[in-house]
């Protein structure tokens, strides 16, 4: 079914995706577009209205804040942010909130029902209409982006995809089994790849941090090959694509916020007739509402962000099972506690970290040289800046005695109490 649509014309501000966020807030389906985009273009899409984003400050030289031919299209036009109208600011409530809602409503008579529900169905249809009877290759890594594609493709094509999970023995502990169980009874192809041992043994003795994110790199591209090759011919290759993807990895000349790996093109080493990406038109904050309505289990549907390179860059130092488990017992310690407690609420990303420092201690009267653990906890809005949580005391003190008394070879309890900037939210 086609919707409504509203488009966001950017001038080169960073703000597009906060009005964007707003719009579709108010029911209504919109797409962000650079401000050269063109008149042509626009008339094809067929928009009931145009929102104009900017600040003068933040147009380069040259560019004009209002193209002369928005006027020529006929459709109704809001400037947010131009130094002319709106402030972008204002969108969050009060006279801004109230002058959009007017805008899209009355204005441009926007019926204000679009919806997830909407987007999967129309989802779905688009991945028939471009797969038809072809295979698509997906490679799973248990993410929120990655298992809620897994789960439309799934419902659109069912066996005629291709689902490679590899389980780099990098992840949190019983992820790997959580998400084989999440795709169990799903109508698709479903592959694990137990890859553990391979990856550790290329570890081995790798202490920079750049150095792991490189092999970890190579090694699933590896694997993942070998594996896609026992399938035959494969057509499509399927990536977990967002729309903040899109938006900061710019187009044309619009401004680039930063570069990601899976804006861009196919990759160089396999062959397919195309990309498919049904998500690219969403925010994280919609994905996560689209994995509730596949059905998909909480723990995926409200999984914290994670390193793309697991638990390597959580493990400072070298990298042994040994080391990786007593990681994961303590990640799992701290997580319960802060889930229980109801501090969990108050923080976007907590975690673990097993540091290379040794320390001693006393156990059974006994001295110890043992690891350090050290637990971090972050708020923040965009990730780019984040405060530490102020946890309380006691529910330290219960963590760390949890800790030190389940997991082995742990005698010694640290917490992380440092924003970013000067830090960043991960310690590698």
């Amino acid at each position: 079914m086609k919707h409504q649509l509203a488009i966001v014309l950017n001038l080169g501000g960073p703000h597009a995706q906060i009005v964007a966020r707003r719009v579709r807030e108010c029911g209504v389906y919109c797409e962000v577009y650079p401000y050269n985009v063109g008149a042509e273009r626009i008339a094809q899409m067929a928009p009931n209205g145009i929102i104009v984003t900017g600040g003068l400050t933040e147009v380069p030289e040259g560019r004009k804040t209002r193209a002369p031919w928005l006027d020529d299209l006929g459709i109704p036009v809001l400037e947010v942010g131009t130094g002319t109208a709106l402030s972008i600011e204002s969108l969050s409530g009060g006279v801004g909130k109230n002058c959009l809602e007017n805008f899209l409503t009355v204005t441009c008579d926007f019926s204000c029902d679009w919806s997830i529900k909407d987007f999967l169905d129309s989802a779905i249809q688009e991945v028939r209409n471009q797969v038809g009877d072809g295979k698509v290759l997906l490679g799973l890594s248990g993410g929120v982006d990655s298992s809620v594609l897994a789960a439309l493709l799934s419902k659109a094509i069912g066996s005629n995809l291709v689902c490679i999970f590899v389980d780099t023995g990098l992840m949190r502990k019983n992820e790997g089994d959580e998400v084989e169980a999440a795709f169990a009874d799903r109508d698709m192809t479903f592959v694990r790849v137990n890859a553990e041992t391979k990856f550790l043994y290329k570890l081995l003795g790798v202490n920079d941090p750049e150095k792991k994110r490189k092999i970890i790199g190579e090694e699933f591209i590896r694997v993942f090959e070998e594996e896609a090759l026992k399938f035959g011919k494969i057509d499509f290759l399927a990536q977990g694509t967002i729309y903040p993807d899109i938006i900061e990895s710019g187009g044309d000349d619009a401004q680039v916020v930063k570069s990601h790996h899976n804006v861009g093109g196919l990759p160089d080493t396999m062959s397919f007739k195309g990309l498919v990406e049904p998500l690219k038109y969403l925010f994280k904050d919609e994905v996560r509402v689209l994995a509730a309505e596949l059905g998909l289990p909480d723990s995926l549907v409200n999984r914290q962000p994670f390193p793309g390179p697991g638990l390597a860059v959580r493990c400072i130092g070298s990298i042994t099972k040994e080391r990786l488990d007593i990681l994961r017992d303590a990640d799992a310690i701290f997580r319960d506690e802060m889930a229980k407690s109801g501090m969990s609420k108050m923080a976007n990303q907590y975690f673990a970290i097993i540091t290379d420092t040794r320390s001693t201690g006393v156990r059974n009267e006994k001295r110890t040289y043992e690891y350090t653990i050290c637990l971090r906890a972050v708020k923040t809005v965009d990730f780019m800046t984040a405060e530490w949580v102020e946890i309380p005391f006691s529910l330290i003190r219960t963590i760390s005695r949890r800790i030190t008394t389940e997991v082995a070879n742990v005698n010694r309890v640290l917490y992380d109490i440092t924003d970013k900037p000067p830090a960043t939210i991960e310690w590698e």
